[in-house]
């Protein structure tokens, strides 16, 4: 019954959050009752996951609403305290889902340590959905805290300066927000995970190395969702309306990008990328 009892909990601790995002507009109608039913697995799976879910749902909601005079600005599909869709909710978890899904069915409910010597597959497994939000996070906080930067961007394939809101412009603030996000997700992986999973004493000391590698994932994440902006994601400036803006058009000016990926392919790529490298380097390091 044990397993009941967490899903009781798990549907507890979704509907409140989800209920709670929907009344602040972090979440719209459909975001709330996706954002639910991932939460909801989530927690149902393992803790740790929901950790590092919340970790990086309340950290960049937090971030989306700081500045949103100057983001007004700036953004033309600015929405009112960051409200996400379903369609943004899976593109931010969609991967993850399968993943702790597929955790859940190898480890038959059980918390596994990062451990390949144990369990190659599940360590690989589990280190993909660290990379997964250690990416999201890094990408939102470089995003939300490099726009407000004082920094002027720089196109990271050319290194020339664009104008705030080009996809593919990168500040130090951002590079260094990026790393830090990444970080706050191996952090409450790990703390939660000291308290609710059992690691032989050879392996016990050996998880802090999540923190390290969580932290270079998201600064990787954040990189590589920059690199597909600036070469597969059209930005252009708009004459009509004075900013940067993300289709073509005959009152837009290129600035960089061609029109092939939008924001949440970009995101997914960038999410997809990050989680098998990530999962290639617990599977090594552990």
């Amino acid at each position: 019954m044990d397993w009941f009892f967490q899903l009781l909990v798990a549907v507890f601790i979704a509907f409140l959050i989800a209920f709670r995002a929907h009344r602040k507009k972090s979440l719209s109608n459909s975001g709330a009752i996706a954002g639910f039913f991932v939460m909801a697995l989530h927690f149902f799976v393992g803790y740790r996951f929901g950790a590092v879910l919340l970790a990086f749902f309340f950290s960049s909601s937090a971030l989306t609403k700081i500045g949103e005079d100057k983001k007004r600005t700036l953004d033309p599909e600015f929405k009112e305290g960051g409200q996400r869709n379903w369609i943004q909710v899976l593109a931010n978890s969609g991967i993850a889902s399968v993943l702790v899904v597929a955790i859940w069915v190898l480890t038959e409910g059980q918390d596994k340590c990062l451990n390949s010597k144990d369990s190659p597959l599940i360590t690989a497994l589990i280190g993909a959905v660290i990379g997964h939000y250690s990416c999201c996070n890094g990408d939102t906080w470089s995003s939300e805290l490099g726009i407000l930067s004082e920094d002027k961007p720089r196109l990271i394939t050319t290194f020339k300066h664009v104008k705030k809101g080009t996809n593919g412009g990168v500040t130090k603030t951002g590079i260094l927000a990026a790393a830090a996000a990444g970080s706050v997700i191996g952090l409450s992986f790990v703390l939660l995970g000291f308290s609710t999973t059992r690691c032989e004493s050879s392996t016990v000391l050996k998880q802090l190395l999540v923190l390290p590698i969580a932290t270079l994932a998201g600064l990787f994440g954040s990189l590589i969702d920059s690199l597909l902006g600036a070469t597969l994601q059209f930005s252009g400036i708009c004459s009509v309306r004075r900013k940067v803006v993300g289709k073509p058009g005959p009152t837009v000016k290129r600035i960089s990008g061609a029109n092939v990926l939008d924001n949440n392919a970009v995101n997914f790529v960038s999410i997809l990328l990050t989680s098998f490298f990530t999962a290639i380097a617990c599977w090594y390091i552990f």
